[in-house]
């Protein structure tokens, strides 16, 4: 067996799971392209690990695992329906998977329970046995249920299952996907970096590769004597004397657990979903939980045979309901996040237009978009509903720069810095973002800016002025051309400005060790000094043309040169 059966079967060992080998099925594994995961984790994206891993984990497939890759939101901004098929299911598809998604680059929305739809389609759910592999950073943001999904492919499916890989979520952003794995039979891990995600990957690929037979169907029983269906129907409130919660139901989560030794819940025993749930218990002890968004209700349930008990929650809760917008006039922007701290010390994130279920109380709002930031603490009281619309006022800088004047520079090392115009009393200016390439966009606060654009070592600054609701252009000259210099035999080089200041000290302008290079510098004189081998030194003085480039061939010995 190759090496990646040896690392699955370790990892099954590692996780505690075992599955004995059958013939596998086909799977497709759906990977979140949405924007938020460009948030990092220690330093680095989340998309950078999603793609590592995904490279380590499927370097070799079991020959027999017919897998396949989709991704979502890796096109445009705000469209639901960003959803594509990168690689269809086939035998020996790791390398084309991590291919796949290298070139991936997030920016859109999250349409989890679509993508989910779609794939279970793709792998003819209804006809035979299918399996998708969800890894996901964030929930769902296009209005469908996933959990009302989950149970309809479960029901339409020969044997349906989907894993959920949540990779970041907190504990609560978790249980609101884990449905889709929970209601269709499959297993929800949680991973919060790369070693976990890898973990995680690794153990969910070896169950589908290892999956066991369906047993033989038992024989069907004889009929019982008519029961009771349910032995539970909770209802929740948001607030103490608050109407029982009805257009909100497909936001409620039930699920039971044991009686831990100080009276809290233990171990987790079962979940359903719903206002109005219905649910068949067996008689015992339990603590019983409301969730709805961020909102969380404890309460001790005792089950009896041929009852049903109807337990009531107090949610103490709200909803908060946040539009970004980059300023007057302008539409939503899905790029803005939009962070709120609640009560209890936790935080949860979302993009664009968001909607939180909260605990009542003081909460800290955050929108971000670009530079521009807005922070406000206000008080959500329990069952109100607060609607904001946060206007950032930022405006757009669009930065690029040119050799000479309509010479544009084209190459993606050209580097922009760009800071407050305003100096502080030792000179220092305030940095405030930077990028690379031309074209870059910077979404900026109204105010007067600097920006430093570097090619090589030229390089030029522009005064800018941003206005909210409005893009300004900005192009810096750079008065510069390129030179390249073929130095035969060269050990290392420097380059200087040909002219020596007053102490007989010329400024540098670059080195290096190999025998060709090529860099950008300001129009004007200079010279390149090459050491050799036997520490000998030749000097060449040379002229750059702004908007031109100079092909330079520096010879062994005393002022020898040859150019093009």
């Amino acid at each position: 067996m190759r090496i990646i059966r040896n690392l699955v079967l370790g990892a099954i060992a590692a996780l505690g799971l075992a599955f004995p080998a059958v013939a596998a099925e086909r799977a497709i594994i759906v990977l979140d392209g949405s924007g938020s995961m460009w948030a990092q984790i220690e330093g680095k994206a989340r998309i950078t690990i999603a793609r590592e891993t995904l490279g380590s984990v499927l370097a070799t497939l079991p020959d027999e695992l017919e897998l396949g890759f989709m991704t979502y939101g890796h096109r445009e901004k705000g469209n639901c329906a960003d959803i594509e098929m990168l690689v269809q299911p086939a035998t020996g598809t790791g390398a084309a998977i991590a291919a796949a998604a290298d070139g991936i680059n997030p920016k859109g929305m999250t349409p989890i329970s679509d993508a989910v739809r779609l794939a279970a389609e793709d792998l003819a759910f209804t006809e035979q046995k299918a399996t998708v592999i969800l890894i996901t950073d964030g929930l769902e943001t296009c209005e469908v249920d996933p959990c009302a999904l989950a149970s309809d492919l479960e029901a339409q499916g020969i044997d349906f299952t989907t894993h959920v890989l949540g990779f970041g979520l907190s504990d609560e952003e978790g249980q609101q996907v884990a449905c889709l794995a929970e209601n269709t039979g499959g297993k929800y891990l949680s991973a919060n970096d790369g070693a976990a995600l890898v973990d995680a990957l690794t153990a969910t690929v070896a169950e589908v590769a290892q999956a066991a037979p369906e047993p033989e169907p038992e024989p069907a029983p004889e009929p019982e004597p008519a029961a009771l269906d349910y032995t539970v129907a909770p209802t929740a409130a948001l607030s103490e004397g608050g109407p029982d919660m009805t257009d909100e139901g497909n936001d409620l989560v039930w699920s039971f657990h044991t009686v831990g030794a100080d009276g809290a819940a233990g171990e987790w025993i079962r979940t359903e979903y719903h206002a109005g749930a219905q649910i068949d218990m067996e008689p015992g002890d339990y603590i019983m939980r409301a969730e709805w968004g961020a909102a969380s209700v404890d309460q001790p349930v005792t089950v009896v045979a041929g009852e049903v008990i109807a337990p009531h929650f107090v949610l103490n809760a709200g909803k908060l309901i946040v539009r970004p917008y980059p300023s007057e006039g302008q539409p939503v922007d899905d790029g803005a996040s939009v962070n709120v701290a609640y009560p209890g010390g936790a935080d949860t994130t979302g993009y664009g237009e968001s909607t939180f279920r909260l605990p009542a109380g003081e909460q800290t709002l955050t929108v971000r978009l670009g530079e521009g930031e807005h922070v406000e603490t206000f008080t959500l009281a329990a069952g109100e509903t607060v609607e904001k619309d946060i206007v950032l006022g930022v405006g757009l800088a669009v930065i690029n720069a040119s050799y000479v004047e309509g010479l544009p520079v084209e190459d993606g090392g050209m580097a922009v810095n760009i800071a407050k115009a305003q100096k502080a009393l030792d000179g220092s200016r305030e940095e405030v973002s930077y990028g690379y390439g031309p074209g870059n966009e910077f979404e900026l606060p109204p105010g007067d800016y600097v920006v430093r654009i570097s090619m090589d070592e030229a390089m030029v600054e522009v005064p800018f002025t941003v206005e909210a609701g409005k893009r300004i252009d900005v192009e810096g000259v750079l008065d510069a051309g390129v030179v390249a210099l073929t130095m035969p035999g060269a050990d290392s080089f420097k380059l200087f400005d040909a002219r020596a200041d007053i102490q007989g000290n010329r400024t540098e302008r670059g080195y290096g060790y190999d025998a060709d290079h090529q860099t950008t510098l300001a129009a004007g004189d200079y010279l390149v000094r090459v050491r050799y081998d036997d520490d000998s030194e030749t000097e060449t003085a040379f002229t750059v043309v702004a908007g031109e480039r100079l092909e330079l061939t520096v010879e062994k010995g005393e002022g020898k040169s040859k150019t093009k």
